[in-house]
């Protein structure tokens, strides 16, 4: 082993955090965890609504039907 220190050598340094500092990484908690909330609640209420759109069986709506290769001539 090249170097003789080990883990329990080592001293950690801990930095206090600042009131503001503290107050800014609980503020940015809830915000993450406010969003975190409404993306879960939007795909519970999107999940609810197609299962209900299976149960009425209504068929997807097609405008157009999509083709890698449409036929015809290729245009150049």
């Amino acid at each position: 082993m090249p170097d003789d220190k080990t883990d329990l050598d080592l001293q950690l340094e801990k930095d206090r955090l600042t009131k503001t500092d503290f107050l800014l990484q609980v503020i940015r908690g809830v915000a993450v965890t406010l969003g975190l909330t409404l993306l879960w609640s939007m795909e519970a209420v999107r999940d609810r609504f197609f299962r209900l759109l299976d149960r009425w069986h209504v068929p997807s709506i097609r405008w157009r039907k999509a083709s890698a290769f449409p036929p015809g001539p290729t245009r150049r």
